[in-house]
Parts: C-alpha cells; structure tokens; sequence
C-alpha cells in the first residue's frame, strides 16, 4: 500500500470513533429522521440506523449542540475531506487506466469550450463530438432532434416518476464527479420550477450503496441506478454530467454538458423547449 494511502487510511482511523448512542429524533437540513442509533462518527460523517434505515450525513449539517457533541472540527473535518477528495481521485485513475498526464491534456483540450470540464466516465473513454446542429462539444453520440434511447433502469432510489406527457431531463451522473454535483442544485431548481411539465430523472451506474451514501448536495428529484448503463451506452457517453432534454414524443431536444460555456443548460433554455415543443 502506498505511503500516501496508509496516511490517509491512519487519519480516518484516528477520527473514527465508535459511539451506539441513541436519540429519540436527530433533525439535518430539514430531514427528521427517528429511532436514532449512531454507530461511528467521523472527523466529517456521522452514520447511524433510523427508521429510514442506514444513513450518513455531515457533521457540518446538525446543528451547533449536536456538532460540538460530536466533537466536530471544520479545520480537521475540511483537511480530512481534502485527503479523502485526493485519495479518491487517485484511485479513479487507477481503475480507469489514466495517468494524470493524460487528464491534464483532456482537461487543457476542453478549456477552448468549457470552464469546468465533464469528469470522463468510468466506462468510457474521454472522446468528444461535435453536435452537427450547433457545432457544440458533447461527450456522447448526437442525437439532437432523434429518437431518444429507452429510459431504462435498474432500481428506483425514488418512487418512479409519472412522465405521462411531460418532458423528461435525464442526468447521466455519478457521485465521485465533482462537475455532477455542481450541477445538482440546478436540476434541484428545475425540479422544483417546472415539475408539473418536467420529470427530472438522475441515473448513476454507481452501486445503490454508493448513491444512497451521498447526502451533500442533497437531491430533490428523481434518482435511479443502472449498473449495466444501458441508456447511458446507447448513446456512448463519455464524460458526465451528461444531460437529455426529451419532449413528450420522445425527441430529443437538448443534449450535453450543462455546464458549458456558451451553451449551459438554464431555466430560459428550457422553457423555451416546453413552449417550443408542448402539443
């Protein structure tokens, strides 16, 4: 193991305290959870069982009594997180097969287009493509203005979304993308915004495990996992978050990074689309 991981590895250890309290109700960013049985606090998380099963969130997300209850420092918690981001990363690039040479020149090449580049999917290579319409640089196959591939999952996290004539904004993410997580409070707002005509899905190829452990920045909207990324293949995608905007007869009508420059995915955006396209 390299020297780098084993440092980390003994700073987690070191904050890592065992705790089995309980508390009647335990509240963070709104959520009320019950039945509270905490088994391991962290230098950043808190992980406990509740009546909405197993569940972590940050120690920056309760409130002032239970943090100092908690013993949390923002200094270690945030220096710990840093370590974490890091060893994350590395590890990444291992199971990918990319060097940080590499990353560095994709990175470097979509600077021309982008001030925050897609994170290059874990199943693909980081090839782009021009949108012929548009002359826009996207991560995947066009298919503006086609046939929209099958949603098709594996589990629902959420209760399944009625789409029933409504358009659909399927967000191809993951949760050790940082440009994915970004985007999350905007698709939180269109959710929010446009649900009566909107169904705003997330699909990860992650493990539910995985997903369901990523509670900051919290999602509002629909959430599912598909390990065999089969939606997500159909159209080869190869850096996320990658987005479809697909009206109700199942064309698509806008695809992308959501955060590129010059072409970012907005409120106006798509309610130009719903109007444009609305029977």
């Amino acid at each position: 193991m390299p020297l780098r991981t084993i440092a980390i590895v003994l700073v987690l250890v070191t904050f890592m305290v065992r705790a089995d309290e309980t508390f009647p109700t335990l509240k963070a960013k709104g959520a009320v959870y019950s039945h509270v049985t905490v088994f391991n606090v962290s230098a950043t998380d808190i992980y406990f069982t509740s009546d909405q099963g197993l569940v972590n969130i940050k120690l920056k997300d309760l409130d002032p009594a239970l943090q100092k209850h908690f013993n949390y420092n923002a200094k270690a918690a945030g220096t710990v997180e840093q370590q974490q981001a890091e060893a994350n990363h590395q590890y990444y690039l291992q199971v990918t097969g990319q060097n940080t040479a590499r990353v560095k020149a994709a990175a470097a090449a979509a600077a021309s287009t982008t001030s925050t580049p897609p994170a290059a999917s874990s199943s693909q290579s980081s090839g782009a493509s021009i949108e012929p319409q548009t002359g826009k640089q996207i991560w995947a196959n066009p298919i503006l203005d086609q046939k929209a591939p099958d949603l098709v999952v594996g589990k629902w996290l959420t209760p399944e979304p009625d789409t029933r004539g409504k358009f659909i904004l399927v967000d191809f993410w993951a949760t050790w993308c940082g440009p994915c997580r970004r985007a999350i409070p905007d698709l939180n707002r269109y959710h929010e915004e446009f649900g009566d005509k909107l169904a705003v899905i997330g699909i990860s190829d992650e493990t539910e495990t995985a997903v369901r452990a990523m509670t900051d920045p919290h999602i509002e909207y629909s959430i599912a996992i598909d390990p065999q990324a089969r939606m997500k293949s159909a159209i080869s995608v190869t850096g996320i978050p990658h987005c479809l905007l697909i009206d109700p007869q199942g064309i698509v009508r806008w695809e992308g990074f959501p955060l590129l420059k010059g072409y970012e995915l907005t409120d106006k955006v798509i309610s130009d689309i719903i109007a444009k396209y609305s029977d």
